[in-house]
């Protein structure tokens, strides 16, 4: 019996074609406040390649820390990407624009606060629980408004473009480019 679940040669060229998807993308749009593609793309590759989004989002997580730096906020990819991944995973069976676009914006929403635990940890180590707290209440409420963007776009570019790049990516997949 073959183990269908072997890492491939193929496998590996899929996940750095994701990659680079997801960062020509993120590059392209990183002029525009909180709008981004990146949220999309790991939906979508989550949705049609399954298990495999397990290679993409770390390594677009290493990629982000190359370009960038390795700061706090990569810190806050470690876990707010791969959650993004597993959430959709759990419902990877559904066909449902509203459903990825109410994911997507809700992610959006909430990036913030995911992004403000390394700043709980920082205050804590430095000044106790409340500090902590403060500290990451505070980084979190003055990114609100950036929150409200992501939430918006998100939303909007996942039900503007799924059902394009869906049919794209069935399309593809039932001509064979991919399995």
């Amino acid at each position: 019996m073959k183990n269908t679940k072997a890492i491939t040669t193929y496998d590996i060229a899929l996940t750095g074609l994701m990659v680079a998807v997801i960062e020509v993308s993120k590059m392209l749009m990183a002029m525009l406040p909180n709008i981004e593609l990146t949220s999309f793309w790991i939906i979508m590759f989550t949705i049609f390649f399954g298990w495999k989004i397990v290679f993409v989002v770390p390594v677009f997580i290493l990629i982000e820390g190359c370009v960038y730096g390795f700061g706090m906020w990569w810190v806050m990819y470690l876990y707010a990407w791969p959650l993004l991944a597993a959430i959709v995973w759990t419902i990877r069976k559904q066909d449902s624009v509203w459903v990825y676009s109410i994911i997507s914006g809700v992610f959006g929403l909430c990036f913030g606060l995911l992004c403000s635990l390394p700043y709980f940890v920082v205050g804590f180590v430095g000044g106790g629980l409340r500090s902590g707290l403060l500290l990451a209440f505070n980084w979190w409420i003055a990114g609100i408004p950036f929150d409200i963007i992501h939430c918006v776009a998100n939303f909007l570019l996942m039900f503007v473009l799924y059902k394009p790049i869906r049919s794209l990516m069935m399309k593809a997949k039932n001509m064979g480019y991919f399995s």
